[in-house]
């Protein structure tokens, strides 16, 4: 049995949390129709596991397949995508975000002049950034830190950024990339919540409900009982528990899942101080995308409001998560960090049965997983599903 840890939220739905209202259905409208808006916008596929959830001694699974967004194999061009659209809108004095026509138009970049975008990342954010800064016509940078995979580079340069891999872990890469942009006069488009720094981080945020009102839209009828998701800084589960929360209710079981090498939100909800706890060191997780030390302070306030509970996995629950889905009747191509959250909800259904009775999972649950990224790592993707590295035991 792999080395699973949980604990669970006793704040849920206690007290106040203003910053939902900046998650609800409108605000989520508005971010889809502007994603609209781009050529080759497609509602990404809801994978619909009836078998294996019956297998594994549930009453259904769905999987949001985020590996063909935009062609970036992975979510994050949703967060990118909004906020560089917020941003270029608010130079032009416009209060709401303007359709993609309007902002790569030269009238607006007339007005707006030359920019440049920076970022930190672990892969797929900074795709997402280069890859919308490319679309809408100005420059971006992009720093990795120490280990990513080469594959991951390429990618982030084939879509018009200047990249490069630094010498430091995640977080210290994010305060490097702050350094850059205050030096050089460019734009820091980061979802970790810093000094003085929090309006863009709620604009990736913001971007990501897409994604999940485009699930709930493909639900229909159907109503989960169980989501869950995962975690790096906290900002997509963040972002995507408060809407689901304001669409479905306190009645819906949210369950947030990190690398027990980087697992800072549950190290937050456990000491449960007041205060926000970091992971230091190399962080080295086959979880790249989740490999972050340092809560999204945004995301944790929503979370400490919305969420059941948290997870502190070992890698080999995230392979077999990979495998699982990998093989599944409608099959998902999922990487590492994107089959976390599914991969959490997996190994609690074998083999930790008072964990999935306190969750109150049995034959008529239905579970929501978000895969946010497909194969970005092919090599790594194939030696853990083709090869069966990092097996459980």
């Amino acid at each position: 049995m792999a080395k699973l840890d949980i604990i669970f939220n006793t704040h849920k739905g206690q007290g106040d949390c203003p910053l939902l209202t900046k998650f609800d259905t409108q605000t989520a409208q508005t971010v889809q129709d502007y994603h609209s808006s781009f050529d080759g916008y497609c509602i990404t596929p809801l994978a619909d596991l009836a078998d294996t959830a019956g297998q594994l001694g549930t009453g259904g699974i769905f999987v949001k397949d985020e590996s063909f967004r935009f062609g970036l194999n992975a979510f994050k061009g949703l967060g990118g995508s909004y906020c560089l659209g917020r941003y270029i809108s608010n130079l032009c004095g416009s209060d709401t975000v303007m359709p993609f026509d309007r902002l790569a138009s030269d009238a607006t970049k007339a007005v707006v002049g030359d920019v440049t975008f920076v970022t930190a990342t672990d892969g797929n954010h900074g795709r997402g950034i280069a890859w919308a800064a490319d679309k809408l016509g100005y420059k971006s940078v992009v720093y990795m830190p120490k280990g990513s995979a080469q594959e991951r580079l390429d990618n982030i340069r084939k879509a018009g950024a200047t990249a490069q891999i630094t010498d430091k872990n995640y977080d210290d890469t994010v305060r490097f990339a702050r350094k850059q942009a205050q030096d050089n006069g460019w734009v820091l488009v980061q979802d970790t919540t810093l000094p003085d720094y929090s309006e863009i981080p709620l604009m990736i945020m913001q971007g990501y409900l897409t994604m999940a009102q485009e699930a709930v839209n493909q639900l229909g009828s159907i109503k989960p009982t169980h989501l869950f998701l995962q975690a790096g800084v906290g900002s997509m589960a963040g972002a995507v528990a408060a809407y689901m929360h304001n669409v479905y209710g306190n009645d819906l079981k949210i369950i947030v899942a990190e690398p027990d090498k980087a697992d800072c939100v549950y190290r937050t909800a456990k000491a449960d101080d007041g205060s926000l706890h970091t992971v230091t060191g190399d962080m080295d997780t086959i979880m790249a995308g989740l490999a972050c030390g340092e809560v999204c302070d945004i995301g944790w306030q929503l979370l400490r409001y919305c969420a059941d509970a948290f997870v502190s996995m070992e890698d080999s629950v995230a392979a077999q998560g990979m495998r699982i889905l990998a093989s599944a009747e409608q099959r998902v191509i999922s990487g590492e960090s994107g089959a976390a959250g599914f991969a959490a909800a997996a190994e609690i259904l074998l083999n930790h049965a008072d964990a999935k009775q306190q969750l109150g999972i049995d034959k008529n649950s239905v579970l929501l997983c978000f895969s946010t990224e497909g194969a970005t790592d092919r090599e790594n993707w194939r030696s853990i599903v083709w090869q069966g590295k990092y097996p459980t035991e």
